[in-house]
């Protein structure tokens, strides 16, 4: 072998277009994040970008610096040049889901209860920034168990509460932006569909989502300038926002008000957690050969020390590994990238692009990794489990629903009351709804892996399932009937909460106990035995015909 074979070099050919994809995905999550806080709750833009931009840059910095010399270390152990360096950023549903369900929530509950303004948004990026914190010291922890956590629960159950937040969340929240402005947003909306859902190439190979930003925003700003926007045109500000993050414990602050979030936050980590899993997985199967426990490893620290700096979204080792590698990319891509949105952050300039983006541009992003989410969970879960994936979407669908019926610009306050403590000849609907979508992010998870369990006739394992959502329920850890998402003990309650939350309680104890007593049952053992009986979802798809050959 040639010594310029093995001789490792910092940067290579390939870095550029590996540098460019790193760069694009990251800054495309950071719009999501501003766009979410700002214009969707009015989430004060100063501490978005002040506070929340640079931490989120450090850890992206901090997790590509490592990344990097873990593949100039590879390289040398295995006296090549060949390995690419593993790219990381931030978690797209992460960075999505947190401002939405965690940040922006908390920040409303806050100002309802008569906090001012810059108050609360320091108040709800304190929980922003414990979640984080929490979540990363969760991957850290992972390191001795992640695989046991990854094979206890069915793919239907962790993918499925992920495609209910892409539907209910991250989907229909932005379809919403999109048509609010139709010319521009269903412009951006189709140029995605043509590159990257149909996978035509655009000319000169120009990336799609590059190519919808940078059109979407050209015609937004053209329409503007010449009054042809059917709502008011926004200039965008040249101001920037200048600060240097450091580590500090304003987390703890956070952690007096994080436990109505927790539910949210753990199966965020446990997802990333298993996605770490694989995304090792698929790079050895490429040829690189990276260890779990050290790809864990550092984007737990990343996202920690993130954290620590004022991050608001957890990392990610990226599933594209091998796609960078085909770029030709080596391992200077993962350094040039972590600097570019570390300095990014600090100098501001990253807040000006998202500055110049409407939000009918950023919407249909949204969209597009609304649908991979959702064709996510039923291409990687077993077909016989498609059931499960769907009863897994209900929460979320009960959440967005309950953020609406919270808010009180929607529902007034009085009115809410009302809605939520009079008991007719059923418990309250919209209680029960408030309800269904607390912790719903878990509860997804548990409800998707306990139909799986029944549809492999695992009764034993369903009634597990069943045991622990009571005892979640029963503190409000899920199913909270608390309109705030408070945890509770069930004996403190009084009235219609007290009936909800009592009924939730005993229904999942009720279940449970019969799914254990039917596994004894001779039907449950046969089919068990012979595995004859087909199911739901395998008896729904033969009935639909397949498609003639042309």
């Amino acid at each position: 072998m040639a010594e310029s074979d093995t001789q490792v070099k910092l940067f290579r050919g390939g870095d550029i277009n590996g540098f460019l994809s790193l760069i694009v995905d990251n800054m495309a999550c950071l719009s999501f994040l501003a766009g979410i806080l700002i214009f969707t709750f009015d989430y004060p833009a100063d501490i978005v970008y002040n506070y929340m931009f640079p931490g989120t840059a450090v850890g992206v910095f901090v997790g590509n610096f490592f990344f990097t010399i873990l593949g100039v270390k590879l390289n040398k152990q295995h006296k090549t040049n060949k390995i690419t360096s593993m790219p990381l950023g931030l978690d797209a549903p992460s960075a999505i889901g947190l401002p939405l369900t965690v940040i922006g929530p908390a920040f409303v509950i806050m100002k309802s209860n008569g906090m001012a303004v810059h108050e609360a948004g320091m108040n709800a990026w304190y929980i922003g920034m414990a979640c984080v914190v929490l979540i990363g010291a969760f991957k850290i922890a992972s390191i001795t168990f992640a695989d046991k956590l990854r094979n206890a629960i069915p793919n239907a159950g962790l993918l499925g509460s992920l495609a209910g937040v892409g539907i209910a969340l991250i989907g229909f929240l932005p379809l919403i932006e999109v048509f609010s402005e139709p010319i521009v947003g269903v412009v951006s909306l189709g140029i995605l569909f043509y590159a990257l859902i149909a996978g035509i190439r655009l000319p000169k190979n120009i990336p799609g989502i590059f190519a919808a930003i940078v059109i979407g925003t050209i015609l937004y700003h053209i329409l503007g300038l010449s009054g042809g926007l059917s709502v008011t045109y926004a200039a965008p500000s040249a101001k920037l926002y200048i600060n240097f993050p450091y580590p500090h414990l304003d987390f703890l602050k956070g952690m007096e008000n994080i436990l109505p979030y927790l539910p949210i936050a753990v199966p965020f980590a446990i997802l990333v957690t298993i996605g770490d899993i694989n995304v090792t997985a698929s790079a050895t199967e490429a040829g690189d050969p990276y260890k779990p426990k050290s790809v864990l490893l550092i984007d737990g620290l990343a996202t920690v020390l993130g954290g620590l700096c004022g991050g608001v979204s957890q990392t990610t080792a990226y599933v594209g590994q091998p796609a960078y590698k085909r770029m030709g990319a080596g391992q200077g891509y993962t350094l040039l990238g972590g600097l570019f949105i570390l300095f990014g952050g600090m100098f501001g300039y990253i807040s000006f692009f998202v500055n110049l983006i409407p939000t009918a541009v950023l919407a249909p992003i949204l969209i597009f990794v609304s649908l991979e989410i959702v064709a996510q969970a039923f291409i990687a879960t077993p077909k016989k489990h498609f059931t499960a994936v769907v009863f897994a979407m209900f929460p979320s669908i009960a959440r967005y629903i309950a953020i609406q019926m919270t808010n009180p610009t929607i529902v007034p306050t009085d009115q809410l009351k009302s809605l939520t403590t009079k008991i007719g000849t059923t418990l309250p609907e919209t209680l029960v709804t408030i309800a269904l979508g607390s912790g719903f992010i878990f509860v997804g998870m548990l409800w998707g892996g306990l139909l799986a369990e029944v549809i492999d006739k695992r009764l034993k394992r369903a009634a597990v399932y069943l045991f622990a959502l009571a005892i979640f329920a029963f503190f409000g850890i899920v199913n909270s009937v608390d309109i705030q998402g408070g945890m509770y003990f069930l004996w403190n309650l009084h009235g219609a909460a007290r009936a909800t939350a009592l009924n939730f309680f005993l229904g999942y104890i009720v279940l449970g106990i019969m799914f254990f007593l039917m596994s004894f049952t001779r039907g449950c053992k046969e089919a068990l035995a012979g595995e004859s009986a087909t199911t739901f979802a395998e008896r729904t798809l033969k009935k639909i015909p397949k498609k003639a050959n042309s």
